[in-house]
C-alpha cells in the first residue's frame, strides 16, 4: 500500500515518518503599498536583512500611534479610529529588535525630552500644591471655629481658592507590559494617545493582564479602545469613572510557540480581540543574511525620524480639562469609497458556507475597515492636515489589507492542522505505549484512547493522519480482527 502526505507526495518505504505541522508559504509583502513609509521600511530591511514584513509592521504601528489622536476615518460602517493592532510572529534571532529600534528612535527621544521637561513642571506643581493645601487647611480650620456668617465666608474662600492643582500629565507615549488598571490609569492621568509596543510580546500575552482572572476584562478594554468606545473603570478606592476620547496602537512581536497558544485561545478569538490584529509570520531569512549584502540608507531613516518628531510635537486636539481627544473626521473621496466597497463585497461573498474565508469570518468581517484605517494612517503621515482619503491611499490600504487577510487565513488553517497533528501525536504515543494489539479500530480509540479523541470524528481523523504518515496500514473491508469481520480497521506499525 502506498501512503501519501497532505500534499500528495508519497512517503519513502523505509518506515513511518514524523508528524509534521505543515504551514503553506505566505505571500510576498506588498512593500510598494506602504506609500510614504516604503523608503524607511526598505532602509531597515537593507540594514538588517530581516524579512521586510517585520519593519513594515513596526512602521505602520508607529505611524498609527503618531496620527491616531488627530483624526478618525470614515469607513463603510461609520467613523472609526486610526488605531492599528499588529502582531508579528518570528522566531528568536530574526532581528525583531534590530528592525524596531530605528523606527522607534524618534519616539524614544521625544519621550526622553518630555520626561526632562516634566521634572521641572512637577517641581512647580508640588510648590503650588503645597501652598494650595496650606491655604485650604487654614480655611477649614477657621470654618470649624466659626458659625453662621463665618461659615458662609469660609465657603466663599474655598470657592475662591479654586480646585486642587493637577499634576502635570505623564509624558510617556508607550507601554510594554501594562496591567488593565495600569493602562487605564495612564490613559486617565497621562497622554490620551498611547502605544503598547513590545519586541517580547509574550511577556504581555503571558503576563498579569492576560491571566485567567484578568484576561476577559483586558480583552474587553482593548476591544473598546480599538473601536473608539469609552473606557469604564470601577475600583474600590477610586469609585467609578469613564474615560472618553482615548486611543491605543499596538504592536506585539512574539515567537511562534507563543503565537500558537494565543491564536488558539477561544476567548481571544470569540471576543473579537484576535480578529482586530494585523497578523503576519514572514518566511525566515536566517542563513542568508550575508554582510556583503548589507545596505545603509541614512537619508530615509532621518526623513522618517524628522517626520515623526514633527507629528509628536504637534498638539493633539483635546479638551484642556478632561484631556479627551477631539479628532476630526477624515472622509473618503468618492472613488476611494467605491474601491473599498467593492473590496468589502468580494470578501463578504468569500465568507459564505464553503467559501475560502468561512473559517475566519471574524477577521474577514473587519478587513474592509482595516483597509480604511491603514489608508487613513498613510494619508495623515503624508499630510497631517489632510481632509480626506484619496484613491491612491485606499489602493494601498486595500492591498495591505488583502495581504493581512491572506496571512490570517493561512495561519488559521495552520492552527487547525496543528491541532489535528497534536491529536494524531497523542494517538501515536498511545498506540505505541499503551495499546498492545496488532490492529486498532475506531471504537478502540473512542472507548479506550486519549481523552481528546473520545469522539468518532476526531478519532477517525487522527487515524487517517497516522495512516498517511505510515504509522498505520488500512486493512481491507471484511478482514477478521479479534474474531469478527470488520468494515474498517488498521494494522499498527511500530516503527522498528
Amino acid at each position: 500500500m502506498t501512503n501519501h502526505s497532505k500534499q500528495g507526495t508519497p512517503y519513502k518505504s523505509e518506515g513511518p515518518q514524523p508528524l509534521v505541522r505543515e504551514i503553506p508559504a505566505g505571500e510576498v509583502y506588498p512593500v510598494e503599498a506602504l506609500g510614504p513609509l516604503r523608503s524607511v521600511v526598505e532602509a531597515v530591511r537593507g540594514m538588517t536583512q530581516a524579512p521586510v514584513a517585520i519593519p513594515a509592521q513596526s512602521a505602520l504601528a508607529v505611524a498609527s500611534l503618531a496620527v491616531q489622536g488627530f483624526a478618525n476615518v470614515q469607513t463603510l460602517g461609520g467613523v472609526r479610529p486610526l488605531s492599528l493592532y499588529a502582531l508579528t510572529i518570528a522566531q528568536s534571532g530574526e532581528r525583531k529588535s534590530a528592525c524596531d529600534a530605528p523606527l522607534m528612535a524618534a519616539l524614544r527621544e521625544h519621550e526622553r525630552e518630555r520626561s526632562l521637561a516634566q521634572r521641572e513642571a512637577t517641581e512647580s506643581w508640588m510648590n503650588a500644591h503645597a501652598v494650595w493645601k496650606i491655604e485650604r487647611d487654614q480655611i477649614l480650620k477657621e470654618t470649624r471655629k466659626g458659625k453662621g456668617e463665618k461659615r458662609v465666608a469660609a465657603q466663599a474662600d474655598l470657592e475662591a481658592l479654586g480646585r486642587e492643582p493637577e499634576a502635570p500629565p505623564a509624558p510617556d507615549r508607550t507601554v510594554s507590559e501594562p496591567t488593565f488598571e495600569g493602562l487605564t490609569k495612564l490613559l486617565a492621568q497621562g497622554q490620551p494617545s498611547l502605544g503598547l509596543f513590545s519586541d517580547e510580546g509574550g511577556q504581555f500575552l503571558g503576563g498579569h493582564a492576560m491571566n485567567n482572572e484578568n484576561r476577559q476584562k483586558t480583552l474587553a478594554a482593548f476591544n473598546d479602545l480599538w473601536q473608539g468606545n469609552p473606557i469604564r473603570r470601577t475600583r474600590s478606592g477610586d469609585g467609578h469613572s469613564t474615560l472618553f476620547g482615548r486611543r491605543l496602537a499596538v504592536h506585539l512581536m512574539v515567537q511562534p510557540s507563543v503565537a500558537r497558544i494565543f491564536m488558539s485561545d477561544p476567548l481571544a478569538v470569540d471576543t473579537g480581540f484576535l480578529p482586530r490584529f494585523l497578523i503576519c509570520e514572514p518566511h525566515s531569512t536566517i542563513g542568508s543574511r550575508l554582510q556583503a549584502n548589507t545596505k545603509h540608507d541614512a537619508l530615509a531613516l532621518n526623513t522618517f525620524s524628522e517626520r515623526m518628531r514633527l507629528i509628536l510635537e504637534t498638539e493633539m486636539p483635546m479638551d484642556a480639562e478632561t484631556r479627551e481627544l477631539q479628532p476630526r473626521v477624515l472622509e473618503l473621496a468618492p472613488d476611494a469609497s467605491a474601491l473599498v466597497a467593492a473590496f468589502a463585497d468580494a470578501v463578504e461573498q468569500a465568507q459564505g458556507a464553503g467559501g475560502s474565508l468561512a473559517h475566519i469570518t471574524g477577521t474577514a468581517s473587519k478587513v474592509a475597515e482595516q483597509a480604511c484605517r491603514i489608508a487613513g494612517v498613510l494619508t495623515l503621515w503624508r499630510d497631517t492636515n489632510a481632509v480626506e482619503v484619496q484613491k491612491t491611499e485606499m489602493e494601498s490600504g486595500v492591498a495591505l489589507a488583502k495581504f493581512y487577510l491572506f496571512e490570517a487565513s493561512r495561519l488559521a488553517s495552520a492552527a487547525i492542522v496543528s491541532a489535528e497533528i497534536d491529536n494524531a501525536e497523542k494517538l501515536r504515543r498511545w498506540l505505541l505505549e499503551q495499546w498492545h494489539e496488532p490492529e486498532v479500530l475506531v471504537r478502540d480509540v473512542v472507548q479506550l484512547g486519549p481523552n481528546a479523541l473520545r469522539e468518532t470524528p476526531k478519532a477517525r481523523a487522527a487515524l487517517g493522519i497516522l495512516e498517511k504518515h505510515g504509522w498505520l496500514v488500512a486493512m481491507e473491508a471484511g478482514t477478521v480482527v479479534r474474531g469478527a469481520a470488520r468494515k474498517e480497521a488498521w494494522r499498527v506499525l511500530r516503527g522498528g
